[in-house]
């Protein structure tokens, strides 16, 4: 019996492999790096990570998504389409519910004295109520540095890249959905 066929599955399987991880990587997942410090201490600067190109947004998901032609930021999404949103004395309220922000006490603690957010209502920072339909309304983890939509507004749907699923470097931080 010949080992050709042997090397011809061989190659087959191969083929469909590396076909199949082609698929996977540009059409369900990208990569992102981090830029800047506006997710810290979640994120940081020079952080890889993978992100899910399909699925549902949820609320306090991190996403990618697409401020401009050139550049794509990363944020935690807080609002969803048809929620008020309002921070008063540091306090995330949803619909008028205060609602904890877990993973902002790292960064809580480190401050000496102030808040982490400023007060504000939607309707102040975007003048509407409510989050439009098709919209989210996100915030970067670091409140007092983050260019998020308190400055540059709603971020459309159909902007999103998607949402973060793990972050690969540095090694000693890697971690699977945030």
């Amino acid at each position: 019996m010949s080992k050709r066929p042997i090397y011809r599955r061989r190659s087959v399987i191969w083929t469909v492999s590396l076909t199949l991880v082609f698929f996977a990587r540009f059409l369900l997942f990208t990569n992102y790096v981090v830029e800047g410090e506006s997710m810290m201490p979640t994120l940081q600067d020079g952080n890889f990570l993978i992100v899910k190109k399909f699925g549902s947004i949820q609320r306090f998901d991190i996403i990618v998504f697409h401020a401009n032609t050139q550049k794509d930021y990363v944020k935690r999404v807080i609002g969803l389409p048809g929620d008020r949103i309002m921070y008063k004395n540091d306090v995330l309220y949803i619909n008028g519910k205060p609602i904890e922000e877990p993973y902002l006490q790292r960064y809580k603690r480190k401050l000496v004295n102030g808040k982490l957010t400023g007060d504000f209502t939607l309707q102040e920072v975007t003048g509407r109520k409510t989050v439009p339909p098709g919209y989210v309304f996100v915030l970067g983890d670091n409140r007092l540095v983050s260019w998020d939509s308190r400055h540059f507004g709603y971020v459309k749907m159909n902007r999103i890249v998607g949402k973060v699923n793990a972050r690969c470097w540095p090694f000693r931080e890697i971690s699977i959905q945030f």
